[in-house]
Protein backbone atom coordinates (compact mmCIF):
# COMPACT_ATOMS: atom_id res chain seq x y z
CA UNK A 1 0.00 0.00 0.00
CA UNK A 2 1.32 3.45 -0.90
CA UNK A 3 1.69 6.02 1.85
CA UNK A 4 -0.49 9.15 1.57
CA UNK A 5 1.48 12.28 0.63
CA UNK A 6 1.12 13.78 4.11
CA UNK A 7 2.32 10.54 5.69
CA UNK A 8 5.37 10.47 3.44
CA UNK A 9 6.42 13.88 4.70
CA UNK A 10 6.04 12.66 8.25
CA UNK A 11 8.22 9.63 7.41
CA UNK A 12 11.13 11.96 6.60
CA UNK A 13 10.96 13.20 10.17
CA UNK A 14 10.64 9.74 11.70
CA UNK A 15 14.33 9.01 11.30
CA UNK A 16 15.07 11.60 13.97
CA UNK A 17 12.30 11.05 16.49
CA UNK A 18 11.22 8.96 19.43
CA UNK A 19 9.54 5.56 19.01
CA UNK A 20 7.28 3.63 21.33
CA UNK A 21 8.38 1.28 24.07
CA UNK A 22 11.89 2.69 24.43
CA UNK A 23 14.43 0.83 26.52
CA UNK A 24 16.07 3.04 29.12
CA UNK A 25 19.54 2.43 27.70
CA UNK A 26 18.53 2.72 24.04
CA UNK A 27 18.27 6.32 22.84
CA UNK A 28 15.81 6.21 19.97
CA UNK A 29 16.32 9.91 19.22
CA UNK A 30 19.96 9.31 18.20
CA UNK A 31 19.38 6.20 16.11
CA UNK A 32 20.78 7.13 12.70
CA UNK A 33 19.13 4.76 10.22
CA UNK A 34 21.89 5.17 7.66
CA UNK A 35 24.94 4.64 9.87
CA UNK A 36 26.99 1.47 9.62
CA UNK A 37 28.84 0.13 12.64
CA UNK A 38 32.14 -1.65 12.02
CA UNK A 39 32.95 -4.16 14.72
CA UNK A 40 32.77 -7.83 15.67
CA UNK A 41 30.36 -10.03 17.57
CA UNK A 42 31.09 -11.48 21.02
CA UNK A 43 33.34 -14.55 21.15
CA UNK A 44 31.29 -17.73 20.80
CA UNK A 45 28.53 -16.10 18.77
CA UNK A 46 26.84 -18.85 16.73
CA UNK A 47 26.30 -18.49 12.98
CA UNK A 48 23.90 -20.76 11.17
CA UNK A 49 21.34 -21.34 8.44
CA UNK A 50 18.04 -23.16 8.43
CA UNK A 51 15.23 -24.98 6.69
CA UNK A 52 12.21 -27.10 7.61
CA UNK A 53 11.04 -30.65 6.95
CA UNK A 54 8.13 -30.07 4.59
CA UNK A 55 9.93 -27.33 2.70
CA UNK A 56 13.09 -29.33 1.95
CA UNK A 57 12.82 -33.08 2.57
CA UNK A 58 10.51 -34.30 -0.19
CA UNK A 59 9.95 -38.09 0.07
CA UNK A 60 6.42 -37.22 1.19
CA UNK A 61 5.12 -40.79 1.05
CA UNK A 62 8.34 -42.80 1.44
CA UNK A 63 9.65 -45.18 4.12
CA UNK A 64 6.49 -45.26 6.19
CA UNK A 65 5.87 -41.51 6.52
CA UNK A 66 2.25 -40.55 7.20
CA UNK A 67 0.32 -37.73 5.58
CA UNK A 68 0.66 -34.21 6.96
CA UNK A 69 -1.88 -31.42 6.59
CA UNK A 70 0.50 -29.80 4.08
CA UNK A 71 0.63 -32.97 1.97
CA UNK A 72 -3.16 -32.86 1.71
CA UNK A 73 -3.51 -29.08 1.39
CA UNK A 74 -0.92 -28.73 -1.38
CA UNK A 75 -2.64 -31.44 -3.44
CA UNK A 76 -5.89 -29.45 -3.52
CA UNK A 77 -6.15 -27.54 -6.79
CA UNK A 78 -5.90 -23.79 -6.47
CA UNK A 79 -4.34 -23.68 -3.02
CA UNK A 80 -0.69 -23.28 -4.08
CA UNK A 81 0.86 -21.12 -6.80
CA UNK A 82 0.77 -23.16 -10.03
CA UNK A 83 -0.57 -26.12 -8.00
CA UNK A 84 2.95 -26.99 -6.89
CA UNK A 85 3.60 -29.31 -3.94
CA UNK A 86 6.41 -30.25 -1.57
CA UNK A 87 6.29 -33.87 -2.75
CA UNK A 88 9.93 -33.89 -3.83
CA UNK A 89 11.07 -30.31 -3.08
CA UNK A 90 14.88 -30.31 -2.54
CA UNK A 91 15.05 -34.10 -2.04
CA UNK A 92 16.73 -33.31 1.28
CA UNK A 93 15.67 -36.70 2.61
CA UNK A 94 18.13 -38.29 0.20
CA UNK A 95 20.70 -35.50 -0.14
CA UNK A 96 21.27 -34.51 3.49
CA UNK A 97 24.94 -35.54 3.43
CA UNK A 98 25.55 -33.31 0.42
CA UNK A 99 23.79 -30.47 2.22
CA UNK A 100 25.89 -30.92 5.36
CA UNK A 101 28.95 -30.60 3.10
CA UNK A 102 27.59 -27.24 1.94
CA UNK A 103 27.17 -26.20 5.57
CA UNK A 104 30.74 -27.20 6.35
CA UNK A 105 32.02 -25.24 3.37
CA UNK A 106 30.04 -22.25 4.62
CA UNK A 107 31.68 -22.67 8.06
CA UNK A 108 28.32 -22.79 9.86
CA UNK A 109 28.31 -23.23 13.64
CA UNK A 110 24.73 -24.51 13.69
CA UNK A 111 21.98 -25.78 11.43
CA UNK A 112 18.33 -25.31 12.26
CA UNK A 113 15.91 -27.95 10.91
CA UNK A 114 12.60 -29.48 11.93
CA UNK A 115 11.51 -33.03 12.62
CA UNK A 116 8.46 -34.11 10.65
CA UNK A 117 5.92 -35.41 13.17
CA UNK A 118 4.21 -37.75 10.63
CA UNK A 119 7.59 -39.10 9.51
CA UNK A 120 8.24 -40.62 12.92
CA UNK A 121 4.63 -41.01 14.15
CA UNK A 122 2.57 -41.48 10.95
CA UNK A 123 -0.86 -40.86 12.49
CA UNK A 124 0.40 -38.45 15.13
CA UNK A 125 -0.72 -40.86 17.84
CA UNK A 126 2.22 -42.66 19.40
CA UNK A 127 0.24 -45.70 20.51
CA UNK A 128 -0.74 -46.38 16.88
CA UNK A 129 2.75 -46.78 15.43
CA UNK A 130 6.28 -45.39 15.61
CA UNK A 131 8.14 -45.35 12.29
CA UNK A 132 11.69 -46.58 12.90
CA UNK A 133 12.84 -45.56 9.41
CA UNK A 134 11.91 -41.98 10.19
CA UNK A 135 13.86 -42.09 13.43
CA UNK A 136 16.81 -43.60 11.56
CA UNK A 137 16.79 -40.70 9.07
CA UNK A 138 17.00 -38.04 11.79
CA UNK A 139 19.59 -40.10 13.66
CA UNK A 140 21.81 -40.07 10.58
CA UNK A 141 21.24 -36.36 9.92
CA UNK A 142 22.11 -35.43 13.51
CA UNK A 143 25.16 -37.71 13.54
CA UNK A 144 26.42 -36.23 10.26
CA UNK A 145 26.04 -32.71 11.64
CA UNK A 146 27.90 -33.64 14.83
CA UNK A 147 30.71 -35.31 12.87
CA UNK A 148 31.19 -32.01 11.04
CA UNK A 149 31.08 -29.96 14.26
CA UNK A 150 27.76 -28.33 13.36
CA UNK A 151 25.34 -27.92 16.27
CA UNK A 152 21.79 -29.13 15.52
CA UNK A 153 18.99 -26.75 16.56
CA UNK A 154 15.80 -28.77 16.24
CA UNK A 155 12.25 -27.50 15.77
CA UNK A 156 9.56 -29.92 16.86
CA UNK A 157 6.68 -28.29 14.99
CA UNK A 158 7.20 -26.42 11.73
CA UNK A 159 3.58 -26.60 10.55
CA UNK A 160 3.32 -30.22 9.28
CA UNK A 161 0.64 -31.63 11.61
CA UNK A 162 -0.27 -35.29 10.96
CA UNK A 163 -3.42 -35.30 8.81
CA UNK A 164 -5.09 -37.94 11.01
CA UNK A 165 -5.06 -35.52 13.95
CA UNK A 166 -6.69 -32.87 11.79
CA UNK A 167 -9.41 -35.20 10.60
CA UNK A 168 -10.02 -36.89 13.94
CA UNK A 169 -9.83 -33.90 16.31
CA UNK A 170 -9.86 -30.72 14.22
CA UNK A 171 -6.14 -30.09 14.73
CA UNK A 172 -5.15 -27.22 17.02
CA UNK A 173 -8.80 -26.36 17.62
CA UNK A 174 -8.88 -29.31 19.99
CA UNK A 175 -7.31 -29.45 23.44
CA UNK A 176 -6.31 -33.10 22.89
CA UNK A 177 -3.44 -31.84 20.67
CA UNK A 178 -1.56 -30.90 23.85
CA UNK A 179 -1.09 -34.50 25.01
CA UNK A 180 -0.38 -35.84 21.50
CA UNK A 181 2.25 -33.17 20.88
CA UNK A 182 3.80 -33.87 24.27
CA UNK A 183 4.10 -37.58 23.43
CA UNK A 184 5.78 -36.72 20.12
CA UNK A 185 8.19 -34.31 21.82
CA UNK A 186 8.98 -36.82 24.56
CA UNK A 187 9.84 -39.43 21.91
CA UNK A 188 12.20 -36.93 20.24
CA UNK A 189 13.90 -36.16 23.57
CA UNK A 190 14.31 -39.90 24.17
CA UNK A 191 15.73 -40.69 20.72
CA UNK A 192 17.79 -37.58 19.94
CA UNK A 193 18.28 -35.64 23.17
CA UNK A 194 21.66 -37.18 23.94
CA UNK A 195 23.01 -35.16 20.99
CA UNK A 196 20.50 -32.30 20.51
CA UNK A 197 20.92 -29.56 23.13
CA UNK A 198 18.74 -26.84 21.57
CA UNK A 199 15.04 -27.50 21.08
CA UNK A 200 12.35 -25.21 19.65
CA UNK A 201 8.77 -26.26 20.35
CA UNK A 202 6.93 -24.22 17.68
CA UNK A 203 8.02 -22.18 14.71
CA UNK A 204 6.03 -18.98 14.14
CA UNK A 205 2.74 -20.04 15.74
CA UNK A 206 1.25 -16.74 14.50
CA UNK A 207 1.25 -18.11 10.94
CA UNK A 208 -0.04 -21.49 12.10
CA UNK A 209 -3.12 -19.99 13.73
CA UNK A 210 -3.87 -16.91 11.60
CA UNK A 211 -3.16 -18.34 8.15
CA UNK A 212 -4.29 -21.85 9.05
CA UNK A 213 -7.47 -21.12 11.01
CA UNK A 214 -8.41 -17.49 10.22
CA UNK A 215 -7.67 -16.74 6.56
CA UNK A 216 -7.30 -20.31 5.27
CA UNK A 217 -4.25 -19.41 3.16
CA UNK A 218 -2.21 -22.17 4.80
CA UNK A 219 -2.98 -25.73 5.84
CA UNK A 220 -5.43 -26.88 7.08
CA UNK A 221 -7.16 -24.07 5.16
CA UNK A 222 -9.94 -23.23 7.65
CA UNK A 223 -11.67 -19.83 7.85
CA UNK A 224 -12.90 -19.70 11.42
CA UNK A 225 -12.90 -15.91 11.54
CA UNK A 226 -12.79 -14.14 14.86
CA UNK A 227 -12.38 -17.19 17.09
CA UNK A 228 -10.46 -20.04 15.42
CA UNK A 229 -7.06 -18.37 15.55
CA UNK A 230 -7.42 -17.45 19.24
CA UNK A 231 -8.52 -20.96 20.17
CA UNK A 232 -5.66 -22.59 18.24
CA UNK A 233 -3.12 -20.19 19.80
CA UNK A 234 -4.46 -20.96 23.27
CA UNK A 235 -3.82 -24.67 22.79
CA UNK A 236 -0.40 -24.10 21.23
CA UNK A 237 0.74 -21.97 24.18
CA UNK A 238 -0.42 -24.68 26.59
CA UNK A 239 1.27 -27.35 24.48
CA UNK A 240 4.53 -25.40 24.51
CA UNK A 241 4.40 -25.11 28.31
CA UNK A 242 3.59 -28.82 28.69
CA UNK A 243 6.58 -29.84 26.57
CA UNK A 244 8.88 -27.42 28.41
CA UNK A 245 7.87 -28.95 31.75
CA UNK A 246 8.28 -32.48 30.37
CA UNK A 247 11.83 -31.68 29.31
CA UNK A 248 12.57 -29.81 32.53
CA UNK A 249 11.43 -32.61 34.83
CA UNK A 250 12.40 -35.73 32.85
CA UNK A 251 15.34 -34.89 30.59
CA UNK A 252 17.17 -31.70 31.53
CA UNK A 253 19.13 -33.28 34.37
CA UNK A 254 20.63 -35.90 32.04
CA UNK A 255 20.76 -34.07 28.72
CA UNK A 256 21.66 -30.53 29.90
CA UNK A 257 19.81 -28.91 27.01
CA UNK A 258 17.71 -25.80 26.41
CA UNK A 259 14.15 -25.47 25.18
CA UNK A 260 12.51 -22.40 23.71
CA UNK A 261 10.04 -21.21 21.08
CA UNK A 262 10.54 -19.32 17.80
CA UNK A 263 8.18 -16.36 17.33
CA UNK A 264 7.78 -14.17 14.28
CA UNK A 265 8.07 -10.47 14.92
CA UNK A 266 7.75 -7.71 12.35
CA UNK A 267 8.35 -4.25 13.76
CA UNK A 268 5.57 -1.65 13.85
CA UNK A 269 6.55 2.03 13.69
CA UNK A 270 3.93 4.78 14.30
CA UNK A 271 3.20 6.90 11.22
CA UNK A 272 2.70 10.07 13.28
CA UNK A 273 4.74 10.16 16.48
CA UNK A 274 2.87 13.24 17.66
CA UNK A 275 -0.37 11.26 17.56
CA UNK A 276 -0.89 9.14 20.68
CA UNK A 277 -3.38 6.93 18.84
CA UNK A 278 -0.76 6.02 16.22
CA UNK A 279 1.80 5.28 18.94
CA UNK A 280 -0.69 2.99 20.68
CA UNK A 281 -1.66 1.36 17.37
CA UNK A 282 1.99 0.57 16.62
CA UNK A 283 2.35 -1.09 20.00
CA UNK A 284 -0.86 -3.06 19.39
CA UNK A 285 0.60 -4.27 16.11
CA UNK A 286 3.58 -5.81 17.91
CA UNK A 287 1.54 -7.09 20.86
CA UNK A 288 -1.06 -8.80 18.62
CA UNK A 289 1.83 -10.52 16.83
CA UNK A 290 4.91 -11.28 18.95
CA UNK A 291 3.29 -10.40 22.30
CA UNK A 292 0.35 -12.75 21.73
CA UNK A 293 2.68 -15.69 22.46
CA UNK A 294 5.66 -14.11 24.23
CA UNK A 295 3.71 -12.33 26.96
CA UNK A 296 2.00 -15.48 28.34
CA UNK A 297 5.31 -17.38 28.19
CA UNK A 298 7.28 -14.67 30.00
CA UNK A 299 4.56 -13.06 32.15
CA UNK A 300 1.81 -15.68 32.43
CA UNK A 301 -1.06 -14.04 30.52
CA UNK A 302 -2.04 -12.39 27.25
CA UNK A 303 -1.05 -8.74 26.65
CA UNK A 304 -3.54 -6.44 28.39
CA UNK A 305 -4.20 -4.61 25.13
CA UNK A 306 -5.31 -7.87 23.48
CA UNK A 307 -7.65 -8.66 26.36
CA UNK A 308 -9.09 -5.14 26.21
CA UNK A 309 -9.60 -4.89 22.46
CA UNK A 310 -10.83 -8.44 21.75
CA UNK A 311 -13.03 -8.26 24.85
CA UNK A 312 -14.65 -4.93 23.91
CA UNK A 313 -15.18 -6.03 20.30
CA UNK A 314 -16.81 -9.24 21.54
CA UNK A 315 -19.21 -7.24 23.76
CA UNK A 316 -20.09 -4.93 20.85
CA UNK A 317 -20.87 -8.03 18.79
CA UNK A 318 -23.33 -9.20 21.42
CA UNK A 319 -21.25 -12.11 22.70
CA UNK A 320 -21.44 -13.12 26.34
CA UNK A 321 -17.69 -13.70 26.69
CA UNK A 322 -14.54 -12.58 24.92
CA UNK A 323 -13.46 -14.47 21.83
CA UNK A 324 -9.98 -14.44 23.39
CA UNK A 325 -9.83 -17.44 25.78
CA UNK A 326 -8.66 -17.02 29.36
CA UNK A 327 -6.04 -18.83 31.41
CA UNK A 328 -6.88 -20.03 34.90
CA UNK A 329 -4.59 -18.90 37.76
CA UNK A 330 -3.01 -22.35 37.77
CA UNK A 331 -2.41 -22.23 34.01
CA UNK A 332 -0.83 -18.77 34.24
CA UNK A 333 1.61 -20.03 36.83
CA UNK A 334 2.32 -23.18 34.79
CA UNK A 335 2.99 -21.26 31.55
CA UNK A 336 5.02 -18.37 32.98
CA UNK A 337 8.78 -18.80 32.61
CA UNK A 338 8.68 -21.75 30.18
CA UNK A 339 11.44 -20.40 27.93
CA UNK A 340 15.18 -21.04 28.20
CA UNK A 341 15.77 -18.92 25.09
CA UNK A 342 13.56 -16.97 22.71
CA UNK A 343 13.83 -17.58 18.99
CA UNK A 344 13.08 -14.51 16.89
CA UNK A 345 12.11 -14.75 13.24
CA UNK A 346 12.23 -11.27 11.71
CA UNK A 347 12.01 -10.09 8.13
CA UNK A 348 10.44 -6.65 7.75
CA UNK A 349 8.72 -3.57 9.23
CA UNK A 350 5.47 -1.63 8.74
CA UNK A 351 4.35 1.89 9.49
CA UNK A 352 1.21 1.74 11.62
CA UNK A 353 -1.67 4.17 12.02
CA UNK A 354 -4.86 3.99 14.09
CA UNK A 355 -8.00 2.97 12.22
CA UNK A 356 -11.44 2.19 13.64
CA UNK A 357 -12.48 -1.18 12.27
CA UNK A 358 -16.10 -2.41 12.19
CA UNK A 359 -17.19 -4.33 15.26
CA UNK A 360 -20.36 -6.03 13.99
CA UNK A 361 -20.51 -9.79 13.58
CA UNK A 362 -19.70 -9.47 9.88
CA UNK A 363 -16.49 -7.63 10.83
CA UNK A 364 -15.43 -10.25 13.36
CA UNK A 365 -11.80 -11.11 12.68
CA UNK A 366 -8.36 -11.07 14.22
CA UNK A 367 -7.35 -8.25 11.87
CA UNK A 368 -10.39 -6.10 12.70
CA UNK A 369 -9.76 -6.58 16.43
CA UNK A 370 -6.50 -4.60 16.20
CA UNK A 371 -8.01 -1.27 15.00
CA UNK A 372 -5.03 -0.32 12.85
CA UNK A 373 -3.82 0.01 9.29
CA UNK A 374 -0.44 -1.08 7.93
CA UNK A 375 1.49 1.17 5.53
CA UNK A 376 4.81 0.90 3.72
CA UNK A 377 7.25 3.49 2.44
CA UNK A 378 7.44 3.16 -1.37
CA UNK A 379 11.19 3.80 -1.15
CA UNK A 380 11.77 0.57 0.79
CA UNK A 381 13.41 -2.12 -1.41
CA UNK A 382 11.16 -5.12 -2.15
CA UNK A 383 13.02 -7.60 -4.35
CA UNK A 384 10.80 -10.62 -3.74
CA UNK A 385 7.83 -11.37 -1.52
CA UNK A 386 5.08 -8.78 -1.73
CA UNK A 387 5.11 -8.55 2.09
CA UNK A 388 8.90 -8.39 2.54
CA UNK A 389 10.43 -4.91 2.37
CA UNK A 390 14.02 -4.31 3.45
CA UNK A 391 13.85 -2.06 6.54
CA UNK A 392 16.97 -2.91 8.58
CA UNK A 393 16.49 -0.34 11.35
CA UNK A 394 13.27 -2.07 12.44
CA UNK A 395 15.31 -5.13 13.46
CA UNK A 396 17.30 -3.25 16.09
CA UNK A 397 14.12 -1.69 17.46
CA UNK A 398 12.38 -5.05 17.73
CA UNK A 399 15.33 -6.61 19.56
CA UNK A 400 15.39 -3.72 22.03
CA UNK A 401 11.63 -4.08 22.50
CA UNK A 402 12.13 -7.74 23.44
CA UNK A 403 14.87 -6.77 25.88
CA UNK A 404 12.61 -4.21 27.58
CA UNK A 405 9.37 -6.20 27.59
CA UNK A 406 10.65 -9.62 28.62
CA UNK A 407 13.63 -9.03 30.89
CA UNK A 408 16.42 -9.33 28.31
CA UNK A 409 16.10 -13.07 27.61
CA UNK A 410 18.69 -15.11 25.75
CA UNK A 411 17.81 -14.66 22.05
CA UNK A 412 18.61 -16.74 18.99
CA UNK A 413 17.62 -15.15 15.70
CA UNK A 414 16.01 -18.20 14.13
CA UNK A 415 14.94 -16.73 10.76
CA UNK A 416 16.16 -13.70 8.84
CA UNK A 417 16.53 -13.39 5.10
CA UNK A 418 15.04 -12.14 1.86
CA UNK A 419 13.51 -13.77 -1.21
CA UNK A 420 13.47 -12.89 -4.86
CA UNK A 421 10.92 -13.48 -7.59
CA UNK A 422 12.68 -13.84 -10.90
CA UNK A 423 11.66 -15.40 -14.17
CA UNK A 424 15.28 -16.00 -15.15
CA UNK A 425 18.09 -17.66 -13.24
CA UNK A 426 20.33 -15.24 -11.38
CA UNK A 427 22.98 -16.28 -8.88
CA UNK A 428 24.50 -12.81 -8.40
CA UNK A 429 22.08 -11.84 -5.63
CA UNK A 430 23.50 -8.45 -4.66
CA UNK A 431 20.20 -7.43 -3.06
CA UNK A 432 20.51 -10.36 -0.65
CA UNK A 433 24.08 -9.39 0.17
CA UNK A 434 22.83 -5.89 0.97
CA UNK A 435 19.97 -7.26 3.08
CA UNK A 436 22.23 -9.54 5.13
CA UNK A 437 24.86 -6.84 5.56
CA UNK A 438 22.34 -4.28 6.82
CA UNK A 439 20.23 -6.56 9.02
CA UNK A 440 23.20 -8.32 10.62
CA UNK A 441 24.73 -4.91 11.32
CA UNK A 442 21.55 -3.75 13.07
CA UNK A 443 21.72 -6.92 15.17
CA UNK A 444 25.31 -6.03 16.07
CA UNK A 445 24.13 -2.57 17.15
CA UNK A 446 21.43 -4.21 19.30
CA UNK A 447 24.09 -6.34 21.03
CA UNK A 448 26.01 -3.13 21.66
CA UNK A 449 22.76 -1.77 23.21
CA UNK A 450 22.87 -4.69 25.65
CA UNK A 451 20.44 -7.09 23.95
CA UNK A 452 21.36 -10.70 24.76
CA UNK A 453 21.60 -12.18 21.23
CA UNK A 454 23.59 -15.42 21.12
CA UNK A 455 23.18 -16.62 17.54
CA UNK A 456 21.93 -15.82 14.05
CA UNK A 457 20.26 -18.11 11.51
CA UNK A 458 20.23 -17.03 7.87
CA UNK A 459 16.97 -18.03 6.21
CA UNK A 460 17.49 -20.17 4.34
CA UNK A 461 20.27 -22.58 3.36
CA UNK A 462 18.48 -23.71 0.18
CA UNK A 463 15.77 -22.50 -2.14
CA UNK A 464 12.75 -24.55 -1.12
CA UNK A 465 8.97 -24.91 -1.17
CA UNK A 466 7.54 -21.57 0.02
CA UNK A 467 4.13 -22.68 1.29
CA UNK A 468 1.25 -21.09 -0.67
CA UNK A 469 3.79 -19.42 -3.00
CA UNK A 470 5.14 -22.79 -4.15
CA UNK A 471 8.52 -22.42 -5.85
CA UNK A 472 7.86 -18.90 -7.14
CA UNK A 473 9.96 -17.36 -4.35
CA UNK A 474 13.54 -18.19 -3.44
CA UNK A 475 15.06 -17.49 -0.03
CA UNK A 476 18.11 -19.73 -0.40
CA UNK A 477 21.80 -19.01 -0.16
CA UNK A 478 22.02 -21.92 -2.60
CA UNK A 479 20.00 -22.03 -5.79
CA UNK A 480 18.17 -25.35 -6.32
CA UNK A 481 17.30 -26.41 -9.87
CA UNK A 482 13.85 -27.88 -9.22
CA UNK A 483 13.41 -28.82 -12.90
CA UNK A 484 16.23 -31.35 -12.64
CA UNK A 485 15.43 -34.73 -11.13
CA UNK A 486 18.62 -34.64 -9.04
CA UNK A 487 17.84 -31.12 -7.67
CA UNK A 488 21.46 -29.83 -7.95
CA UNK A 489 22.53 -26.91 -5.73
CA UNK A 490 24.46 -23.86 -6.98
CA UNK A 491 26.01 -21.22 -4.69
CA UNK A 492 24.72 -17.68 -5.00
CA UNK A 493 27.02 -14.70 -4.42
CA UNK A 494 25.55 -14.33 -0.90
CA UNK A 495 27.19 -17.64 0.07
CA UNK A 496 30.66 -16.12 -0.19
CA UNK A 497 29.59 -12.91 1.53
CA UNK A 498 27.94 -14.68 4.48
CA UNK A 499 30.92 -17.02 4.75
CA UNK A 500 33.23 -14.02 5.18
CA UNK A 501 31.00 -12.51 7.86
CA UNK A 502 31.19 -15.82 9.73
CA UNK A 503 34.96 -16.11 9.33
CA UNK A 504 35.48 -12.54 10.59
CA UNK A 505 32.72 -12.80 13.23
CA UNK A 506 31.35 -9.49 12.01
CA UNK A 507 32.54 -6.48 10.03
CA UNK A 508 36.24 -5.64 10.60
CA UNK A 509 36.50 -2.45 8.52
CA UNK A 510 34.96 -0.70 5.54
CA UNK A 511 37.65 -1.62 3.00
CA UNK A 512 37.44 -5.32 3.83
CA UNK A 513 33.63 -5.45 3.69
CA UNK A 514 33.61 -3.69 0.30
CA UNK A 515 36.22 -6.18 -0.90
CA UNK A 516 33.97 -9.07 0.21
CA UNK A 517 31.10 -7.72 -1.86
CA UNK A 518 33.23 -7.31 -4.98
CA UNK A 519 34.75 -10.80 -4.76
CA UNK A 520 31.39 -12.42 -3.99
CA UNK A 521 29.81 -10.99 -7.13
CA UNK A 522 32.86 -11.93 -9.21
CA UNK A 523 32.70 -15.59 -8.13
CA UNK A 524 29.00 -15.96 -8.93
CA UNK A 525 29.49 -15.22 -12.64
CA UNK A 526 31.24 -18.57 -13.20
CA UNK A 527 28.45 -20.33 -11.30
CA UNK A 528 25.94 -18.58 -13.56
CA UNK A 529 27.72 -19.94 -16.64
CA UNK A 530 27.76 -23.44 -15.14
CA UNK A 531 24.04 -23.28 -14.37
CA UNK A 532 23.20 -21.93 -17.83
CA UNK A 533 25.15 -24.78 -19.46
CA UNK A 534 23.35 -27.29 -17.26
CA UNK A 535 20.00 -25.83 -18.24
CA UNK A 536 20.89 -26.14 -21.93
CA UNK A 537 21.88 -29.77 -21.43
CA UNK A 538 18.67 -30.42 -19.54
CA UNK A 539 16.56 -28.87 -22.31
CA UNK A 540 18.40 -30.88 -24.98
CA UNK A 541 17.98 -34.08 -22.98
CA UNK A 542 14.24 -33.48 -22.68
CA UNK A 543 13.93 -32.98 -26.45
CA UNK A 544 15.90 -36.17 -27.17
CA UNK A 545 13.80 -38.07 -24.65
CA UNK A 546 10.62 -36.95 -26.40
CA UNK A 547 12.02 -37.92 -29.82
CA UNK A 548 13.48 -41.31 -28.91
CA UNK A 549 11.07 -42.64 -26.33
CA UNK A 550 8.12 -44.16 -28.25
CA UNK A 551 6.18 -44.58 -25.02
CA UNK A 552 6.33 -40.87 -24.26
CA UNK A 553 2.98 -39.22 -24.59
CA UNK A 554 2.51 -37.46 -27.92
CA UNK A 555 0.73 -34.75 -25.98
CA UNK A 556 4.00 -33.92 -24.20
CA UNK A 557 5.67 -33.43 -27.56
CA UNK A 558 2.80 -31.28 -28.77
CA UNK A 559 2.58 -29.06 -25.69
CA UNK A 560 6.31 -28.68 -25.06
CA UNK A 561 7.63 -28.31 -28.62
CA UNK A 562 5.03 -28.20 -31.40
CA UNK A 563 2.54 -25.74 -29.88
CA UNK A 564 5.15 -23.08 -28.93
CA UNK A 565 6.78 -23.45 -32.36
CA UNK A 566 3.47 -23.12 -34.25
CA UNK A 567 2.46 -20.14 -32.12
CA UNK A 568 5.76 -18.42 -32.85
CA UNK A 569 5.38 -19.04 -36.61
CA UNK A 570 1.81 -17.73 -36.55
CA UNK A 571 2.92 -14.55 -34.83
CA UNK A 572 5.72 -14.03 -37.37
CA UNK A 573 3.42 -14.68 -40.35
CA UNK A 574 0.81 -12.32 -38.92
CA UNK A 575 3.43 -9.61 -38.50
CA UNK A 576 4.65 -10.09 -42.10
CA UNK A 577 1.07 -10.01 -43.41
CA UNK A 578 0.34 -6.82 -41.45
CA UNK A 579 3.47 -5.15 -42.82
CA UNK A 580 2.42 -6.18 -46.36
CA UNK A 581 -1.02 -4.59 -45.90
CA UNK A 582 0.45 -1.38 -44.49
CA UNK A 583 2.84 -1.08 -47.43
CA UNK A 584 0.02 -1.55 -49.93
CA UNK A 585 -2.06 1.11 -48.18
CA UNK A 586 0.88 3.55 -48.34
Amino acid sequence: MMLPRCAVSVCHVLVLVLCLSAAEDFDWTKNNYGSFYYGTFPAGFSWGAGGSAYQTEGAWDQDGKGLSIWDVFSHRKGKIQQNETGDSSCEGYYKFKDDVSLMKELKLNHYRFSISWPRIIPTGIKSDHVNEKGIQYYDELIDTLMENKITPIVTLYHWDLPQVLQEKYGGWQNISMISHFNEFANLCFEKFGNRVKYWITFNNPWSVVVEGYETGEHAPGLRLKGAGAYRAAHHIIKAHAKVWHTYDTQWRGRQKGFIGISLSGDWGEPVDISNQKDIEAAERYVQFNLGWFATPIFHGDYPQVMKDFVGSKSVQQGLGTSRLPTFSPQEKSYIKGTCDFLGIGHFTTRYITHKNNPSGRSGSSYFADRDLAELVDPRWPDPGSEWLYSVPWGFRRLLNFVKTQYGNPMIYVTENGVSEKMLCTELCDEWRIQYFQDYINEMLKAIRDGVNVKGYTAWSLLDKFEWDEGYSERFGLYYVDFRSKNKPRYPKASVQFYKRIISSNGFPNQREVENWRRKSVETCSSSNQLLAAEEQRSTAANILRLIHDPLTSHMEMVTEIVVPTVCTLCILLSAIFLMFLLRRRN
